[in-house]
């Protein structure tokens, strides 16, 4: 270990060096909230719905309590339920499955391509059958799935697109006639989270869903409300899928940096890029199509314990997402799934290692961790 390794500490995410240049307008922001009142939806709320929409080129999104409650919303706006199934991937944070499941749906999962991580798009068609209903492709890590081709299954077979883009805002993929689309634009629904973590985080649980037809959009912030249009007029059974006003007034002071955030990500993916000579690990892929925003920066090892364990002797964070794929997990053993029926979500499952990637790394920290994976 060289001096670099024993000087410098990288924790996985810091929190710190994101908010300590903005803690002025944070804080006039708490307090804008603070002397309106107005602590639950209210103008923030609606000015962040308005300026996301922009920025994620939908004609509406609408503000929610998390990603997960985000999910959730968009199966209900589309009626999807009991002896519904929805097509997605093994290989993702539990709330993908876990809303389908909510819902009563059944989530029927399609293996991943190994470079991506994401669903492997040529291997839904034979996954449809009459009881389909959807499709919620992720966007992992912060890489779109191959969308053109998915989006020609869903218009074949008339299946509503829910796009889980809880770890891609601002990421974006280019069609074959060179049309770059936004996360979110793409499907019926779009679904981000704003968990403190990812690039455009908030201070606590917050979410939000992007559409392009009104009619859906308007039904979406029914049902967030309990399914009033009007207070204590119920059209649906909906929920409290609401987004606090100060959620959304710290979202509006950190819109503005978003595309900073992520091209300090990117800068710092090229440096790991150029400088990662290890062979024993694989450094992540990004298609030619895709616009990635390196929510995580994942490697693949064979040895990864061992790879956690030389980062951690040397004070560098990392991460396992996720170490167990959904089809696996106690609470889906009703599907009946058994260990190799997914075996790319599974392999991956024991190899990925994911490793300190946020804008605010120093030029010493990425110099660390780059030399301890080196001399792994």
């Amino acid at each position: 270990m060289n001096s670099t390794q024993a000087q410098v500490t990288v924790p996985l995410l810091d929190l710190k060096g994101q908010y300590d240049p903005i803690e002025n307008e944070v804080f006039e922001a708490f307090k804008e909230v603070y002397q309106s009142k107005q602590f639950i939806l209210g103008p923030k709320v609606e000015a962040l719905e308005i300026a996301l929409a922009s920025y994620c080129q939908t004609r509406r999104t609408v503000g929610v309590s998390s990603g997960t409650d985000a999910l959730v919303l968009a199966l209900m706006a589309l009626n999807i339920g009991p002896g519904d199934e929805v097509i997605t991937t093994p290989f993702t944070f539990f709330a993908t499955a876990g809303s389908i499941a909510r819902v009563g749906a059944t989530p029927v999962f399609v293996d991943i391509d190994p470079d991506t991580f994401n669903i492997n798009v040529n291997l839904i068609e034979a996954k449809i059958t009459p009881k389909t209903k959807a499709i919620m492709p992720v966007y992992l890590f912060g890489q779109m799935a191959n969308m053109e081709p998915l989006m020609a299954l869903s218009k074949k077979y008339n299946l509503a697109v829910i796009e889980d883009a809880c770890q891609a805002i601002g990421a974006e993929y280019t069609d074959s006639a060179g049309r770059t689309y936004k996360a979110g634009s793409m499907g019926d629904v779009g679904c981000f989270s704003f968990f403190p973590s990812k690039n455009l985080g908030c201070i606590g649980d917050g979410g939000l869903v992007s559409a392009n037809d009104e009619a859906l959009a308007d039904k979406m912030v029914s049902l967030r409300n309990h399914g009033a249009k009007e207070r204590y007029f119920h059209d649906f059974v909906g929920g409290n899928f609401r987004l606090d006003a100060i959620q959304a007034a710290v979202l509006l002071v950190k819109l503005p940096h978003l595309e900073e955030q992520h091209q300090m990500r990117i800068k710092n993916a090229q440096f790991y890029n150029a400088h990662l000579k290890n062979s024993k690990v694989r450094l992540p892929v990004v298609k030619p199509e895709n616009g990635m925003i390196y929510n995580q920066y994942t490697l693949r090892t064979t040895q990864r314990e061992a790879l956690q364990a030389h980062l951690t002797q040397r004070n560098i964070g990392s991460a396992i997402y996720y170490p167990v794929p959904l089809h696996l997990q106690a609470c889906f053993s009703y599907l009946g799934h058994k260990v190799g029926d997914f075996p790319e979500a599974e392999k991956a499952s024991k190899e990925v290692l994911s490793i300190p990637i946020y804008a605010e790394l120093s030029p010493a920290q990425l110099q660390a961790v780059s030399d301890a994976i080196n001399s792994f």
